[in-house]
């Protein structure tokens, strides 16, 4: 995947499996997934977080393949997180950034990191408001963040 800020071309990734299905070794049934999703999130644990449990715990290479829908269509209301996983992981980055700068006020590369991350952050929010997923009124503000 190419960089978003920068002319990089940026380092490959893992190809994910072009079929759909799961694959032969695969010894669940759908039912058996859901009911792990399930199970994991009330323990606690976000999405991605399950996603690898299911990986490395139980041998199920993708959910979607599993189920054949996306794990986070398994979650019912109640059980989803009310800001989106990958919001919230950038929320954080930006909070432990803030933290950093505010010790250490001189790190230049740290305050365009943390520009570039909360230029991210805003590019999701606005995505997320146009889906749904989001609030109209929801709105990241970095004095807020750092109170988690």
């Amino acid at each position: 995947m190419a960089r978003l800020y920068s002319p990089k071309k940026g380092s490959s990734g893992s190809t994910r499996p072009v079929s759909r299905r799961p694959p032969a070794w695969f010894k669940y049934q759908p039912e058996e997934v859901e009911s792990l999703i399930l199970k994991l999130v009330k323990e606690g644990n976000s999405p991605s977080l399950v996603g690898q449990i299911l990986r490395d715990r139980h041998g199920v290479p993708l959910a979607s393949q599993a189920l054949g829908r996306r794990l986070e269509t398994v979650l019912t209301p109640e059980l989803r997180t009310k800001i989106p996983d990958d919001l919230d992981i950038l929320v954080r980055r930006a909070d432990n950034m803030r933290r950093h700068l505010e010790r250490n006020k001189k790190d230049y590369p740290n305050k365009r990191a943390l520009a570039l991350v909360e230029s991210k952050i805003h590019r999701l929010v606005k995505f997320y408001h146009g889906s749904g997923r989001l609030p109209n009124d929801w709105e990241y503000k970095p004095v807020a963040a750092s109170i988690r």
